[in-house]
């Protein structure tokens, strides 16, 4: 899974999930925002982290997206979410300009809602902001016997098959679907060929990123992760024709339309100052057919993606959802491997705001 990417534990502290989400909400209210709507957006980040999808926890996101945008007023602290239009299964969400998590839980909330009582709900949201990780919000359907969809698109920084200039974001898609035994279906993508965070990180860490990811200034290919920062140019999911690119560009628009045209957003080129839409669906499993029958039946189907033989040089074959379960449960006991430099970040900031830096 990229261990390369991962920051070396000679150089990470492990930190309690319990005590950095009490850290991360106590800063978020310094800057405004109602203690509720902070714990929401410090769980997002925290369950990020403790899945091992470090690029959308605190790791990366409160120093490089929240805390600028709070400190600059390009976030609002305390947004009044509204609903501008809404039918029986769908709803249009106007966010505030406030936290994308808070707008986005509100969106899924909404969404599983109306499937509750119809059996499928549909949830636009629009003039909101970066909401972390997609897969959060598809994962609050699993509780509820719902297929989970969450999709948001992002300002330009993905480049179409063929393109020089960057017209699309990394619009991630996630899909979550419930087993009864096995780990439950937890799909959740850039549609690029790599989060733009990836890329982020590997600068920090001073390490080059593999052929296929993103290109220079002058749109060629590059492996120099700051000559893609300073490019703001990733390639779509595939790369290249004959890799499939065209497949992830197809699915870049496809968010864009369901996040940003459906919500009136606006299309990733089209966004401003950040102010990205989102879209949430939620399927009530009984509106198709008997929970218990379809829940032992997606057991049967990860059971036997998982004993499919392996080639070698590793272990297993695993079904989406599975690798992100193991970290999560070796994180909740072991403690969420941060670098020194990010502990030391959040200590400081803690005290600028007068907050206890207790990790």
């Amino acid at each position: 899974m990229m261990k390369w990417l991962k920051v070396p534990e000679a150089e990470a502290v492990r930190v309690n999930h319990d005590k950095l989400s009490t850290l991360i909400t106590r800063i978020f209210t310094r800057f405004g925002i109602a203690e509720e709507d902070a714990a929401v957006c410090a769980d997002v980040l925290v369950l990020a982290d403790l899945r091992g999808v470090d690029s959308h926890g605190v790791s990366n996101a409160v120093k490089q997206i929240y805390v600028p945008a709070l400190k600059d007023g390009r976030i609002n602290p305390k947004p009044k979410i509204t609903i501008p239009f809404e039918t029986a299964t769908t709803a249009v969400v106007d966010g505030d300009q406030g936290m994308g998590m808070i707008a986005g839980k509100f969106g899924m909330d909404l969404a599983i809602k109306k499937a509750h009582e119809t059996g499928v709900g549909f949830v636009t949201v629009r003039n909101s902001k970066h909401y972390g990780m997609a897969g959060y919000y598809a994962m609050m359907a699993l509780p509820h016997d719902m297929i989970g969809w969450s999709m948001t698109n992002s300002g330009p920084g993905v480049v179409p098959l063929w393109g020089r200039e960057a017209m699309l974001g990394t619009n991630p898609i996630a899909i979550a679907a419930p087993t009864k035994n096995e780990v439950p279906f937890v799909f959740d993508v850039a549609t690029s060929t790599v989060a733009a965070q990836k890329v982020a990180i590997a600068g920090i860490l001073g390490v080059p990123i593999p052929e296929g990811w993103a290109v220079d200034p002058e749109g060629n290919p590059t492996t120099d992760p700051l000559a893609a920062r300073e490019s703001r140019a990733l390639l779509p999911l595939g790369a290249t024709r004959e890799q499939g690119g065209h497949k992830g560009y197809g699915l870049a628009v496809i968010v864009d339309i369901f996040s940003g045209l459906l919500s009136g957003a606006g299309y990733s080129k089209e966004l401003q100052m950040r102010q990205v839409g989102h879209f949430f669906g939620a399927f009530r499993v009984d509106a198709f057919r008997p929970v218990d029958e379809f829940k032992e039946h997606m057991d049967r189907m990860v059971r036997a993606l998982g004993a499919t033989p392996p080639v070698k040089g590793h272990d297993k074959v695993y079904v989406a959802g599975e690798p992100d379960h193991e970290s999560e449960l070796e994180r909740r006991q072991n403690g969420i491997p941060l670098h020194r430099d990010v502990v030391a970040y959040l200590r400081d900031l803690a005290r600028e705001l007068d907050v206890v830096p207790d990790l």
